[in-house]
């Protein structure tokens, strides 16, 4: 398995990549929100030639004009992956399993050549969604075992802990393989 990292505003754009071989970097949060580190945190991914992903906070309502918001704003590479991430809102809402739907539909019809995942955590994963729809992918957050999440569904990406930051596994062979799939969106 690979090993993997996700940022965000709250980690320092020179981030450690020791031992790395993606990371996900968010992009957005609803219609209004980009990430201040966006640029710096990108450039030290592609500096040390990592699989680069990007995430958005998906907000309840205006999927469509989230969705365009999204792709305005996440860098744009050949082989950069996507992602929603689908989880409870700081005001204690979710958007819903058609808005989540909707989204992943949206940004794959906009960025045709990208794969789209699915970020979600596992109480969402059984207890909310009701499509089992996640795009060209599954990351799973369920912080146990590396690799061992537990779920039925098949995943790539799995986020087992989040100290002392998120950090992630990749059900790929090697870099290689895992290069080739993002590519091949």
């Amino acid at each position: 398995m690979l090993h993997g990292i996700d940022v965000s505003a709250y980690q320092s754009s020179s981030y450690d990549t020791d031992g790395a071989s993606f990371v996900f970097i968010k992009a957005t949060e609803g219609r209004s929100y980009v990430n201040p580190k966006l640029g710096a945190q990108t450039g030290r991914a592609r500096d040390a030639g990592l699989v680069v992903g990007f995430y958005h906070f998906l907000w309840p309502g205006n999927v469509g004009a989230q969705a365009e918001y999204f792709v305005r704003h996440a860098p744009e590479e050949a082989g950069d992956i996507l992602a929603v991430d689908w989880e409870t809102t700081s005001e204690g809402t979710h958007a819903s399993n058609a808005d989540k739907d909707l989204f992943i539909r949206k940004v794959k019809d906009l960025r045709p050549h990208h794969q789209m995942v699915l970020y979600t955590n596992r109480d969402y994963w059984l207890n909310v969604d009701t499509t089992s729809y996640a795009g060209d992918g599954l990351w799973i957050a369920d912080y146990v075992a590396a690799g061992k999440p537990r779920i039925r569904a098949k995943w790539r990406f799995h986020q087992y802990t989040s100290e002392p930051h998120d950090t992630n596994v990749a059900a790929f062979a090697d870099k290689a393989a895992l290069r080739a799939w993002a590519q091949d969106g």
